[in-house]
């Protein structure tokens, strides 16, 4: 198995969260004799200040030629009076575009280790494993026309057209089938018109797939269920706006931002990037959660390479390190446990993940 992985650390913690991540794909790359290569570049932040600019044409072209892109995180305060294409995030956008993955796949859960971190009660969040499909590429983000006047008004454009409802509404409904076959979608077609073309699309779609349950909701009601009654949703489909709100709230149930992984897929190359951002204020102390990025490197091997053992090995890797009590502030907090270090985490993945390994090709030896 080879593998070409372009690797953008970003911004803030992204560059000590992504280490850990590397390390793990390593790791799995050396006990079972396979060939990652890993590429590294700048983007957002680090990149307007090396090159001016936050998607320089040579990150973006070493994205363009990977296999797969794994990213840390984008944002910079430095930055924050720049407008328009020179944003930090404006980088992300452009690469999300280049790139073309038009369905984000964010897999939210209650870890039972660290259940009493949620500010959720144990017996609400028991049991929650949702995959929230989110559409990427269309909706406010990336709707025209969109402009900040001077003249003290601004205005965005909220726009879906038939079909890229329809190609990740199709996405959901896949992961639907490999799941419990259920699906919940999204959106507000009581008041927008966007959202009735979403829903009636979406029904449509689900037609294709009788084997799948489909349900809607309206997003205002959805996001306070979201808190309520988790466990209850598996696939939750919405467009980009909504998306991006939710998965945010749906960290709840995991007990942090630091714990969500994401997968961007259906494009060109298929980008993965843990969902928390750049988090400045936590930058350079050693103790930003790497969880997301090792999880999020997890589903760089599953969608991308197939190497579906290796992925469950790192997430078994994770439950067992979070079984330990291993925690960064973010989740020992809440329950005053003895926090580590990120490094300390990546560390311990790493030693479990090798150990796990070793044993699976010792059985298939035999």
């Amino acid at each position: 198995m080879k593998l070409r992985i372009t690797v953008l650390p970003g911004d803030g913690i992204g560059p000590e969260v992504t280490k850990q991540a590397v390390a793990v794909l390593q790791t799995v790359s050396d006990v079972c004799g396979y060939e990652f290569r890993f590429d590294h570049h700048k983007i957002g932040g680090a990149a307007i200040e090396e090159f001016g600019v936050p998607l320089p044409e040579k990150t973006l072209a070493s994205c363009l030629e990977a296999d797969a892109v794994l990213l840390g995180a984008v944002g910079d305060r430095r930055f924050d009076h720049l407008t328009g294409e020179k944003r930090c995030e404006a980088g992300l956008l452009a690469l999300r575009q280049a790139l073309g993955g038009f369905a984000n796949l964010r897999p939210v859960r209650a870890y039972e280790p660290i259940a009493d971190c949620s500010p959720l009660r144990d017996d609400v969040i028991r049991g929650a494993d949702i995959l929230i499909v989110r559409e990427l590429l269309g909706g406010l983000y990336f709707g025209e026309p969109r402009e900040l006047a001077a003249d003290g008004h601004a205005f965005n454009t909220m726009r879906y057209h038939k079909h890229e409802v329809e190609r990740v509404a199709h996405i959901a409904f896949q992961e639907g089938r490999r799941r419990t076959r259920k699906v919940t979608s999204v959106d507000k077609a009581n008041v927008l018109e966007t959202s009735q073309l979403w829903r009636r699309t979406v029904t449509e779609v689900a037609k294709q797939y009788p084997d799948v349950t489909l349900e809607h909701g309206y997003v205002d009601s959805f996001a306070m269920q979201l808190v309520t009654t988790p466990a209850r949703f598996d696939v939750v489909l919405t467009e980009n706006l909504f998306g991006d709100i939710l998965s945010d709230e749906a960290a709840v149930i995991s007990g942090s931002l630091g714990m969500l992984a994401s997968a961007s897929v259906g494009g060109k190359v298929e980008l993965y990037e843990p969902v928390h951002g750049s988090a400045p204020d936590l930058a350079g102390k050693g103790i930003a959660n790497p969880y997301g990025a090792i999880q999020t490197a997890a589903m760089l091997l599953r969608y991308t390479a197939g190497l579906y053992h290796e992925s469950d090995k790192i997430m078994q890797s994770v439950n067992r390190a979070l079984a330990r009590g291993l925690a960064t502030p973010d989740l020992a907090g809440r329950r005053n446990r003895p926090a580590v270090s990120t490094e300390a985490i990546g560390q311990a993945v790493v030693e479990t993940i090798t150990d796990l390994l070793q044993m699976q090709m010792a059985y298939h030896a035999v």
